[in-house]
């Protein structure tokens, strides 16, 4: 193995007969250097707009998230829950109600997911930096109950950041028929009045649909006594999120099911993981195009090496021998390509996390970051030197059998 490496390694870097063909081997170690720069560059500002998203869902999601398997609501007061909430790494433990609800402010309308939270919500999210406006985080007080809205539905009925005229929310009555003489019976309503600042998540989920109020007012509007919808959780600092994750699964069964933060926006992380597989399938197959060039240049050189097969011969070199030759000089195409294009790929990576080389919208603000956000993974680095590896050795397999066959018959 040591003779056709050692041979395959001088041809690499010795001066040819033919000047083209050293040019022709640059430009192959450049292709798949180019290939896999694309690669590495690519599934790291994935994972860069991957991790923005998840920062975003963390300001609002709770580490934990406990709700019922079927149906839409629970007593919280269970024993199986009262378990769970004896769990000395639970931190805050925060009841919520959400249903769908029609507002209306002047005469404008939308249909809006009434949240209704308790007063330590802040203590489970960061939701106080996701507040734009004078206001406070305040959902009640002994008169009235204040309605946080987000920043796209604010646009769309039109309220403004701090609304005068109360907002006037109606939910259709559990267990009442609508009566056609008098529809409106078939209808709670209620009014949410201005806290003076709105939420903005940068996500249209929340930001178009969601109001964040009490949760008494959503009982109230929903006529639940004492059920909720679901029980958020943060832990304290140092819990191991799985491991209390799977010890709450033991103890509630399969009635309830008990979410981590990326599960419960699973929908959104799957798109994004769809996509970033599509780009690396796609950039694998330009790889694939790129390693062609290999192929040519070892067509070149194994002509421009003739003679030296010739002599190999006469030494007593079987045809095995000096395929192999050939086939260690493709690889060493490959793997330097693969290592430069790495490096180059994490310089870049590098220079745009500090110094945002390539900006969003021309830097000016109007997207949520100025730059392109990127983040360089470990298993996507393994992953990506794998693939060119293998593509390389896998190209140039089959072409050089065959063409060491047909170009260097013993004459």
């Amino acid at each position: 193995m040591h003779l056709p490496f050692y041979i395959a390694r001088r041809y690499l870097f010795s001066k040819k007969k033919h000047n083209a063909i050293n040019i022709i081997s640059g430009v192959s170690v450049c292709g798949v250097a180019l290939a896999t720069l694309a690669l590495v560059c690519t599934l790291s500002v994935f994972n860069g707009f991957q991790d923005m998203v998840a920062g975003f869902f963390t300001a609002f999601d709770p580490e934990l998230k406990i709700t019922i398997g079927e149906g839409k609501v629970f007593d919280p007061h269970e024993s199986r829950i009262q378990q769970v909430r004896a769990l000395p790494e639970i931190d805050v433990w925060t009841e919520t109600l959400e249903e769908s609800a029609m507002v209306q402010y002047k005469d404008r309308q939308a249909m809006a997911v009434i949240k209704g939270v308790e007063n330590n919500f802040e203590q489970l999210t960061s939701i106080d930096s996701l507040l734009y406006g004078t206001g406070e985080f305040i959902l009640e007080d002994s008169v009235v109950d204040y309605g946080f809205l987000g920043v796209e539905l604010v646009s769309e009925l039109g309220t403004g950041i701090q609304f005068v005229d109360p907002l006037l929310v109606f939910a259709p009555k559990r267990n009442v028929r609508v009566n056609i003489a008098n529809p409106s019976a078939a209808f709670n309503q209620d009014y949410l009045f201005s806290p003076g600042a709105v939420f903005v998540v940068n996500q249209q989920k929340y930001d178009s649909r969601y109001i964040l109020t009490s949760l008494n007012f959503a009982r109230r509007l929903f006529n639940y006594d004492t059920e909720v919808s679901a029980i958020e959780l943060k832990l304290k600092p140092g819990s191991n999120t799985d491991a209390v994750q799977k010890k709450m699964e033991n103890i509630l069964g399969d009635r309830f099911v008990v979410q981590n933060r990326y599960e419960q926006q699973a929908d959104v992380f799957r798109i994004m993981e769809i996509e970033k597989l599509i780009s690396y399938l796609f950039l694998t197959f330009i790889l694939a195009i790129a390693c062609f060039n290999v192929i040519g240049s070892l067509s070149m050189l194994i002509l421009d090496k003739r003679e030296d097969v010739q002599t190999l011969r006469n030494l007593g070199a079987d045809d095995r021998l000096i395929s192999r030759i050939f086939l260690f000089e493709g690889r060493l195409i490959s793997l330097f390509g693969a290592v430069i294009g790495i490096g180059i790929g994490l310089l870049l990576c590098f220079l745009q996390q500090h110094f945002g080389l390539i900006s969003l919208g021309g830097g000016n603000g109007s997207f949520v970051v100025d730059a392109y956000p990127v983040s360089v993974h470990a298993t996507d680095i393994i992953l990506i030197f794998t693939t060119v590896i293998a593509v390389g050795f896998l190209s140039v397999w089959y072409p050089v059998r065959y063409l060491s066959k047909r170009l260097l018959k013993k004459g």
